[in-house]
């Protein structure tokens, strides 16, 4: 797939604010700060899309990106960031399990895991709610960057296991890195399998 469009379309604060066209809805989560603007601008390759900030839990409202005018890029907000207070996670939490559980457009869902740490069991139990409610999802681990080939292998691996204790059938995997561009094109390859799929 090749991306000749990028445009940001809309933030949302609920479900009901997200754009009512037919267009299918491809969505990015993970926990704060695991790289998911650097990622969305590395398939999109547009520097600036999506804001890359250092500073944790930036992204507060569900963003849409239109792509090539026929699909959306959806920019969720991180989740598990313990500096915002209670309430303020409790609605994070909310608009996303909202989004994620009945937002009809969403067609797809990316969850993105820092390679380099051990399985989180903020992810393992988001995971594990994505299973229990059928949402299709594959996994992306960013920053392969900081990792030798080997290491990358044992931390996919120990994911893997992770998961299988689970899991009888385990999500697609992918390894990438927004420094070099690593995983762009399998990514976006499998974007436009999971797009021409009902």
């Amino acid at each position: 797939m090749q991306i000749t469009k990028a445009e940001f379309k809309c933030s949302s604060e609920r479900i009901s604010q997200v754009p009512k066209d037919g267009l299918k809805d491809i969505a990015f989560i993970g926990r704060s700060n695991v790289g998911k603007s650097s990622l969305i601008n590395m398939l999109t390759a547009r520097g600036g899309l999506a804001k890359v900030s250092g500073t944790p839990g930036k992204t507060r409202l569900v963003n849409h990106f239109r792509i090539n005018d026929a699909w959306y890029l959806v920019d969720l907000p991180g989740y598990g960031y313990a500096r915002t207070s209670k309430t303020q996670r409790g609605e994070f939490s909310k608009l996303i399990t909202d989004y994620v559980l009945k937002c009809e457009k969403m067609h797809f869902l990316f969850v993105l895991a820092d390679i380099r740490l051990e399985p989180q069991k903020i992810d393992l139990r988001f995971i594990e709610m994505l299973g229990e409610n059928g949402i299709p999802f594959a996994i992306i681990f960013t920053k392969a960057d900081k990792l030798s080939k080997t290491q990358q292998q044992k931390s996919v691996e120990r994911f893997r296991t992770a998961l299988a204790e689970q899991w009888e059938e385990l999500p697609p995997m992918f390894v990438s890195s927004s420094e070099k561009g690593t995983g762009r094109e399998e990514i976006l390859a499998f974007i436009d399998e999971c797009l021409r799929q009902n």
